[in-house]
C-alpha cells in the first residue's frame, strides 16, 4: 500500500517562514503605535484623577476653611481626620469614595503647601520615584 504524494496535506517549511514573516512584520509595525498609545492612556488617566482629586481638594476647603494638612494627606477626602487640624465642616459622606491610584498602582502624592501652587497632587510616573523623563516624569496637578 502506496500513499499517493499528492494526498498528503500539509504545509512546506518555506510557506511557514513567510507567515512567520509577515506576522515579524506586522509586530514591528503595529507595536510601536500601540504602546505608544498605552503611554498616552496613562497619562490621560492620571490627569483625570488629578482632576477629581483637584476638585474634591477644593470642595472640602469650601466646607473647612482650608486644605488638609500634609500629615491628614489625601486620606482626608475619604475619612474624617483624627490629626490636628480636625476639620469641623467635613461631610459625613466624605468627598470621594475612595482614593485612586496612578496607573502603576502608585497612591498619589500630596504636598501643602506646595512647590508648585497651594498644594501640590501628583503621580511618579512609571518609575515610581521622583524625577525622571518621559514615562518616568512625574505628573502633577500643575500641569492641568
Amino acid at each position: 500500500m502506496h500513499r499517493n504524494r499528492a494526498a498528503q496535506r500539509g504545509f512546506t517549511l518555506m510557506e511557514i517562514m513567510v507567515v512567520i514573516f509577515i506576522m515579524g512584520l506586522l509586530i514591528a509595525v503595529v507595536a510601536p503605535s500601540v504602546l505608544g498609545s498605552q503611554d498616552k492612556a496613562m497619562k490621560q488617566k492620571v490627569m483625570a484623577d488629578l482632576s477629581t482629586l483637584e476638585q474634591a481638594l477644593d470642595m472640602y476647603r469650601l466646607d473647612n476653611l482650608r486644605f488638609p494638612s500634609k500629615d491628614q494627606g489625601l486620606s482626608a477626602l475619604v475619612a474624617k481626620p483624627v490629626v490636628e487640624p480636625i476639620p469641623r465642616g467635613w461631610r459625613a459622606d466624605g468627598y470621594i469614595r475612595r482614593l485612586p491610584e496612578d496607573p502603576w498602582g502608585t497612591p498619589y502624592q500630596y504636598r501643602a503647601p506646595g512647590e508648585h501652587g497651594r498644594i501640590d497632587i501628583y503621580s511618579l510616573g512609571a518609575d515610581g520615584v521622583e524625577g525622571g523623563e518621559g514615562i518616568d516624569a512625574d505628573l502633577g496637578n500643575w500641569a492641568l
